[in-house]
């Protein structure tokens, strides 16, 4: 299940990665006379599916502007939303509870990708089938018209190890997730967060302990994970010496993985999940920060620090952090 790397752009998802392009045309014919329109076409989908999730229709508002499109209003200006939604379904074909990070791309006629949208599927059961819908949302106006829709990527955690939703602070008092992360010239750099949303105070101390996993959710081996960034880069700032870190109701503290996509001669590895204890017997969260590790074989990790924003679990991540932490 290849994937593309940490950073991401619509423009960047090609055709060539492995997904089902779903070409749908919306139904109907223009009527002539002022003040027509025609009501939003739906679609329904032949689509074979990609590791459990598959498209089942498309809805399309009509070609000409239609007065009776939805209003977004921003402090800033007002947005029309494009009318463009999605229907999927998630079937868990495994034997335990699985929660699905689903990325769709919708794209004009011609291919190109014209934006993502990603929906998080939380505790599907073993044979159980759950359905949504995606929204493209608000386009700019120079936009394309959207007449295709396809899964782009489909990860999946256990359950249990999923990160805590927007908003819910999980029993532990402690919540773990992945920022969408940073690349340029071959470095790679995910940031991961610790935030305490509890009533007591946590303390850590050192690095956080990963376990590398493949698509199947097994131990990949060959890879040697290292104390601190300085044997893969000085350009990403110098590390913290580890220390004890107390965080008390409302703090959060920051770690980092950093390595280099570098391929030279042998098998380059990619790493699509990440096990991560925050210490040594504290729960498992697992993320999905898609580690293209080339030939290099090595992943450094950077020790946990004390941020200077504080946490609040009843808001959302800051912006640059996602939602669930899960990418």
């Amino acid at each position: 299940m290849p994937r593309p790397a940490p950073t991401r752009t619509a423009a960047s998802f090609l055709p060539a990665l492995a997904a089902t392009a779903l070409l749908l045309t919306a139904c109907g014919t223009e009527r002539a006379g002022a003040g027509t329109t025609e009501p939003p076409a739906r679609t329904q989908v032949d689509d074979p599916g990609e590791d459990g999730v598959r498209i089942t229709s498309l809805t399309l508002p009509p070609a000409s502007p239609s007065p009776t499109r939805s209003y977004l209003v921003s402090a800033e200006s007002l947005a029309t939303d494009s009318g463009v939604v999605a229907s999927y379904e998630v079937t868990n074909e495994g034997a335990e509870s699985m929660t699905y990070s689903v990325v769709l791309t919708f794209m004009s006629g011609d291919g190109g990708a014209v934006t993502n949208r990603t929906a998080t599927v939380r505790d599907v059961a073993p044979g159980k089938t759950v359905r949504g819908t995606v929204r493209a949302g608000v386009l700019p106006p120079t936009a394309p018209r959207v007449t295709q829709v396809e899964v782009l990527e489909v990860a999946k955690v256990p359950a249990s190890e999923a990160a805590a939703e927007p908003g819910v602070c999980p029993a532990s008092g402690i919540r773990v997730s992945a920022d969408k992360g940073d690349a340029a010239m071959g470095l790679r750099v995910v940031g991961l967060h610790l935030d305490n949303c509890g009533t007591r105070d946590y303390t850590v101390e050192g690095y956080p302990l990963l376990e590398l996993l493949d698509d199947g959710l097994r131990p990949v081996d060959g890879v040697e994970i290292l104390d601190g960034s300085r044997e893969i880069t000085t350009g990403a700032g110098a590390d913290e010496q580890p220390r004890p870190v107390t965080l008390r109701p409302g703090e959060s503290a920051t770690a980092g993985l950093v390595w280099r996509n570098t391929t030279e001669s042998g098998t380059p590895v990619n790493v699509p999940y990440v096990r991560i204890r925050a210490k040594a017997g504290a729960d498992p969260v697992t993320v999905a920060p898609d580690l293209d590790l080339g030939t290099t074989g090595k992943l450094g990790v950077r020790p946990w620090e004390k941020a200077e924003r504080r946490a609040d679990p009843a808001k959302p991540p800051a912006e640059g952090r996602p939602a669930d932490g899960f990418r």
